[in-house]
């Protein structure tokens, strides 16, 4: 017969109780150890960056195009790599705000249809790039060569998921008192989305999308697959019809010319665009922080 346990007898601590306080230390001390490690390969390839590339800068680096093989400047690859990233950013927001608005505001949570975007969503996350850009160069770039545009599609497949995503952990910070409030009022489904909903989720969506921003900034596969055959000395400020330079691909052609002028400017373009992609970062995570305080989460 077993013993009767008396609910209002004192806690009394096991003998396992050493053990598991061994584990937990481990096990913290490992998190730890494994935090640093990451802070710390992050600021090794910043410095190795820097240190590489802070030389090459210079005003005439960052406003004059290149000149021959390893001479000049990076100006036409940094406008080029600004208006691809543009057409990408017009392409992917508006699809991923409203497939964040119906994950949210129409589908059921646990409907068959919502489990598959999310799902899809993930999956198109973790697709590599290359994939990506092969598809790109199947759709767009065989029979009519190559160009920006097909950059920035590639670069909004990549940008798409990572938006659609943060739009819809922003729209579920929203406080549910306002829907229910413009419910109250007789507003309209839509509207109320288009004047209550969106505006209260307006910094935490943007804050998403310059984080994808940052993300597709800096892939090379799929340009190099769309958008490599560009006139590397001539500004291009038409995405349409020719392929236009960008850094990426600027940074992988300059590196494996085997020229020590050439693969100076690839540091220095690889520093360029790093400092960027941090400066984008680091803003995006403030911003992000700011709203989350400003709706009290």
């Amino acid at each position: 017969m077993s013993a009767i346990v008396d609910p209002t007898a004192p806690l009394t601590p096991s003998g396992n109780l050493r053990r598991r306080l061994v584990v937990s230390q481990l096990v913290s001390a490992a998190s730890v150890m494994a935090s640093f490690l990451a802070v710390a390969v992050l600021v090794l390839v910043t410095y190795d960056v820097a240190k590489q590339g802070a030389s090459a800068l210079s005003w005439d680096f960052l406003t004059k195009n290149p000149v021959g093989l390893a001479g000049g400047g990076i100006a036409n690859a940094i406008i080029g790599s600004t208006l691809i990233i543009i057409f990408a950013t017009l392409i992917a927001l508006p699809i991923g705000v409203l497939t964040g608005l119906y994950l949210t505001e129409y589908a059921k949570p646990n409907s068959r249809a919502a489990r598959a975007l999310r799902t899809a969503l993930d999956l198109l996350q973790g697709v590599p790039t290359i994939v990506v850009g092969l598809f790109v160069f199947g759709l767009m770039v065989v029979g009519h060569g190559e160009t920006g545009f097909a950059g920035s599609v590639a670069l909004s497949i990549v940008m798409l998921p990572l938006i659609a995503r943060s739009s819809q952990e922003v729209l579920l910070l929203v406080p549910s008192t306002l829907r229910e409030a413009a419910d109250a009022l007789g507003v309209e489904r839509w509207r109320a989305i288009l004047t209550v909903v969106l505006p209260a989720a307006a910094g935490g969506i943007v804050t998403g999308a310059i984080l994808a921003v940052a993300r597709a900034a800096g892939e090379t596969a799929p340009l190099l697959l769309v958008d490599s055959l560009a006139n590397p000395t001539q500004t291009q400020l038409l995405v349409f019809g020719h392929g236009v330079p960008n850094i990426p691909v600027l940074i992988y052609t300059a590196s494996n010319l085997g020229i020590p002028e050439a693969q100076a400017r690839a540091w220095g373009a690889a520093f360029v665009l790093l400092g960027l992609i941090l400066i984008a970062n680091i803003g995006a995570r403030l911003a992000l922080a700011r709203y989350r305080a400003r709706l009290g989460q």
